[in-house]
């Protein structure tokens, strides 16, 4: 609990997490960035620190041209995604995070092997945007990192409720070494699931 409160007073903490982060998860990673950044305004988008790992990096290359070049309906295949440096998953990340949402259910598996904390934060992309869609949003505070993480709880606890969703459903496929066609379908997978979760922690009641 302590930790929990802790958190709530320094910041949200969401850790996107694939297997080379090189793909998928920096897209998503930049892409959440932007749109909380647009949704909220600089002061309060600041108090989310948005990052991704990848369990089998390729530590220190740049994010993959096909998926960079699915960023570009944003302005966001320039600047924003040219300083991106993959990084590998490692347990102080995960100890760190309040959310860490994984490409697929063997990430989430990875990410709990790589730290027990991951336990109660870990949840795949599509697996968090589907139970979050579900929640009330009347149930959750208008301060959105108070709603951030009163979110968090509320999807934990549906999904210890509901059947889980077939792996397919829960999939963002992979998209390295296919062809380009492969990095577009995994872009608008993530970004459905993200629009699904800025929408949930940024309604526009929530607006500054």
């Amino acid at each position: 609990m302590g930790r929990h409160r802790a958190a709530e007073e320094d910041g949200f903490r969401l850790l996107f997490v694939c297997t080379g982060n090189i793909c998928r998860s920096p897209f998503a990673e930049i892409l959440t960035r932007h749109l909380l950044l647009a949704r909220l305004g600089g002061q309060a988008a600041a108090r989310f620190e948005v990052g991704s790992a990848g369990v089998q990096a390729v530590v220190g290359a740049s994010m993959h041209p096909d998926s960079r070049a699915e960023l570009a309906p944003w302005g966001l295949d320039g600047p924003a995604a040219a300083g991106f440096v993959a990084r590998l998953l490692v347990p102080s990340m995960v100890e760190r995070a309040d959310l860490v949402l994984g490409a697929g259910p063997r990430h989430r598996t990875s990410v709990v092997e790589c730290s027990p904390a991951g336990l109660a934060v870990a949840f795949g992309l599509r697996e968090f945007a589907r139970l979050a869609g579900r929640v009330d949003p009347a149930l959750l505070p208008d301060e959105p990192v108070e709603r951030a993480h009163a979110l968090v709880d509320h999807v934990r606890h549906r999904r210890g409720m509901e059947p889980p969703a077939s792996p397919e459903a829960e999939l963002i496929p992979d998209p390295m070494g296919r062809p380009r066609a492969a990095h577009h379908e995994a872009a608008v997978l993530i970004r459905d699931a993200v629009e699904v979760i800025v929408q949930a922690i940024a309604p526009p009641q929530c607006l500054p």
